[in-house]
């Protein structure tokens, strides 16, 4: 590979290949060279705190040797079989011993394909049609997940509005949107649909928003009351709010969960896992043909991905650092806070310690159209300034790290105050 040395170069060059001079995921004009520890480096060598972690799998930072060792110990024997392997093996029994709701699993390559199955199970299973999911929930790129996954205008519930270009008007038709956090709404709701809905999908921690007390647990009891099949999609929240996930945080178990990011260890890798009797309509023996959902991935339970994972549940599971990530994450919103308040700027801190962001609003986070009638301009200027102060994060999530240190805290510190003292 021939390399050009600057950033505006590399620049230059995928503005000529990929669409829109990206591949989609992230700001197009920064080009991330290297990454070590919870730092990382762009092409002209600028360094940064990295609060982005590869969109979350980079739970114990980049480059963990521990991670590397065991990924360099399975390479000579072989990186992909598109068969069984033990380490995919060893990596399921793991997750299951983890995870409340899991009986039985099935590997996937991304957490939007893992989705995408979930809902297809959920249908297989209950032999309906429609899915429930909350307006502005991220699940993935299927035509369903993306149907009101950022609506730019407000239409009455339970509309669905398709997000892209491409999707036929049907699916709209076979998805019911609600507003997250709304009991009156979703009881409402399964009062007139419930014998049509085959699932509800959510995550735990919609985006950043935080669940109020005893919603999940409501749509764990309308779930039992009307036959629907519960999906938790934990590929955020799953081993970074705790060993368990979310379901384990918040004591809600789910009949379906879906997981990625963390359990590959920074490769891909997703599963979706859950009850035995529902995860049976992968097995055409147990469900026959009528009742068999048919998956397969090229690149699912591959064994490279499977012992980064097992590596990196390892080390979760020492003692103390669930507890240290928490302490990181109070640490930096603390200092997001004293900060904005000192600079007389409105703003909450949404969130949980694990994963949340500041939002510019003079009230209170409960759904996504809280969050679209926020000040965007001052989150677009806030967090302009971080990364000119050498703070990498996404537009809309702020990930802590197990590699953070002291020093890393102090800078982010000095850099939250010029950025507070910027919108003022």
């Amino acid at each position: 590979m021939q390399k050009i040395g600057t950033q505006s170069d590399w620049i230059a060059r995928a503005q000529k290949v990929l669409p829109g001079g990206g591949f989609g995921n992230f700001d197009p004009g920064i080009i991330i060279r290297d990454g070590k520890g919870a730092h990382v480096w762009d092409e002209d060598g600028n360094r940064y705190i990295d609060y982005l972690i590869g969109s979350g799998p980079m739970l114990l930072g980049h480059g963990n040797e521990e991670v590397q060792e065991a990924v360099f110990q399975q390479i000579p024997k072989g990186m992909t079989f598109f068969a069984n392997n033990a380490a995919g093996i060893e990596l399921a029994e793991q997750i299951i011993t983890a995870v409340p709701c899991a009986e039985q699993l099935r590997y996937v390559t991304s957490g939007g394909e893992a989705d995408m199955y979930a809902m297809r199970l959920a249908r297989a299973f209950t032999g309906r049609d429609k899915i429930v999911k909350f307006e502005g929930g991220y699940h993935g790129m299927s035509a369903e997940a993306q149907m009101s996954l950022a609506p730019d205008r407000q239409v009455n519930f339970p509309q669905a509005v398709p997000d892209s270009a491409g999707i036929p008007e049907s699916v709209a038709a076979e998805m019911l949107i609600a507003p997250f956090n709304d009991f009156d709404y979703i009881r409402s709701l399964l009062a007139e649909y419930g014998d049509q809905v085959a699932g509800i999908i959510v995550e735990p921690l919609q985006r950043i928003i935080p669940p109020l007390p005893g919603f999940l647990q409501l749509l764990r009891d309308e779930a039992d009351k009307y036959g629907i099949v519960l999906i938790f999609d934990e590929i955020v929240t799953g081993f970074r709010f705790a060993y368990g996930g979310a379901q384990e945080l918040y004591g809600v178990t789910p009949d379906i969960c879906t997981l990625g990011k963390i359990i590959g260890g920074g490769f891909p890798l997703a599963a979706l896992t859950g009850r035995a009797d529902i995860m049976a309509h992968f097995d055409k023996v147990k469900v026959g043909a009528e009742g068999f959902l048919m998956q397969l991935g090229t690149l699912s339970g591959n064994p490279v991905a499977a012992v980064a994972g097992l590596k990196t549940m390892e080390i979760l599971r020492r003692d103390g650092q669930y507890d240290r990530l928490r302490q990181l994450g109070q640490s930096l919103m603390d200092m997001a806070t004293d900060a904005l308040r000192a600079a007389g700027v409105d703003h909450r801190i949404v969130g949980d310690r694990t994963l949340f962001e500041v939002v510019f609003t003079d009230r209170d986070v409960r759904d996504y159209r809280d969050v679209m009638n926020a000040n965007a301009k001052r989150s677009a200027d806030f967090n302009a300034v971080l990364r000119a102060e050498g703070v990498f994060k996404s537009p809309g999530k702020t990930y802590p790290c197990l590699s953070l240190n002291a020093a890393d805290l102090d800078q982010t510190r000095a850099a939250y105050v010029k950025a507070a003292e910027s919108l003022t």
